[in-house]
């Protein structure tokens, strides 16, 4: 049996992971379990294994009752979830580091194919956490999406405005509020998915450059973008649907206030990754004089 070649998509939040997965699960020469984020190695330098199994355990429910009323290819397909989730669950019960479980479970029927874990907050990991990572098989590849600072700010201000708003409650009004917490340094968790400049430093440090691919989200969109991801991973370029849009969410408008504000507080950002990458997309021009 071939060995199978593993890729980490290990972010940026609300930069297109989740378009990806999409594409990658839809791709014959893939083999994709069905969870998108696995968590896998955060649990273990957070020890947070617990969490991890009730988040695990909380969707695996929602399967069993979508079970209960479905039939036919649907109900096989519930069912094959469900049975996915419970050999996750069965790694996640040691509550300990096993990474040949860990390699079972995601290349378990893969035959040579492509295996992903798609986890963005891999990002947040440590220099020697991803680089550990990258000697996990002979074969591992990094993938690393940037979006449009400003742009991938308000979209996950947005994401977090949807899950915070009370009932009848303006979303423009929460996610206001929620932008300017995360400006004064009250929403570490939204601030730290924004620092590009400290995840492609771990990440060009950790993992051989033949080995990764950091790529503008603002460039993937597109049969040329995807045929440079493909041609990275070593498999063959099929149509994409670049239309197609994963966990969108709701349009909030950004003031003009907004936009300049989180400019100005992006403004490492945009002048790290130019600098670094030498050039960036047009989208990211645009915002860059209020930096």
């Amino acid at each position: 049996m071939a060995e199978a070649r593993l890729m980490f998509c290990v972010g940026a939040t609300k930069a297109g992971t989740s378009w990806l997965h999409r594409y990658i699960s839809d791709h014959p020469e893939c083999w994709m379990q069905p969870i998108k984020e696995l968590h896998y190695f955060d649990a273990i330098d957070r020890n947070d294994w617990a969490y991890q199994r009730s988040v695990i355990e909380g969707r695996r429910a929602g399967l069993q009752a979508d079970l209960a009323g479905a039939s036919g290819p649907w109900a096989d397909e519930l069912r094959r979830q469900i049975a996915q989730m419970d050999r996750w669950l069965a790694v996640l019960a040691s509550g300990r580091e096993d990474l040949p479980a860990y390699l079972d479970y995601l290349t378990a029927g893969a035959d040579g194919r492509l295996v992903a874990d798609m986890t963005p907050a891999y990002s947040l990991l440590s220099q020697d956490r991803l680089s550990g990572m990258a000697r996990l098989l002979p074969d591992v590849r990094f993938i690393y999406l940037m979006r449009d600072p400003v742009a991938r700010l308000w979209s996950h201000v947005r994401m977090m405005a949807e899950r915070r708003a009370k009932p009848g409650e303006s979303l423009a009004e929460r996610a206001k509020r929620i932008l300017n917490r995360v400006i004064t340094g009250k929403e570490p968790q939204i601030a730290e998915r924004s620092d590009y400049r400290a995840a492609l430093s771990k990440i060009l440090a950790a993992v051989a450059p033949a080995r990764r691919l950091v790529m503008f989200s603002e460039d993937l969109f597109s049969q040329a973008g995807v045929g440079r991801i493909c041609a990275f991973l070593g498999i063959s370029p099929v149509p994409a649907r670049p239309d197609r849009r994963v966990f969108e969410g709701q349009a909030v408008p950004m003031t003009e206030f907004q936009r300049r504000r989180a400019g100005r507080w992006l403004a490492e950002q945009y002048d790290f990754v130019a600098t670094t990458l030498g050039d960036v997309p047009p989208a990211w021009r645009a915002n860059m004089e209020w930096a």
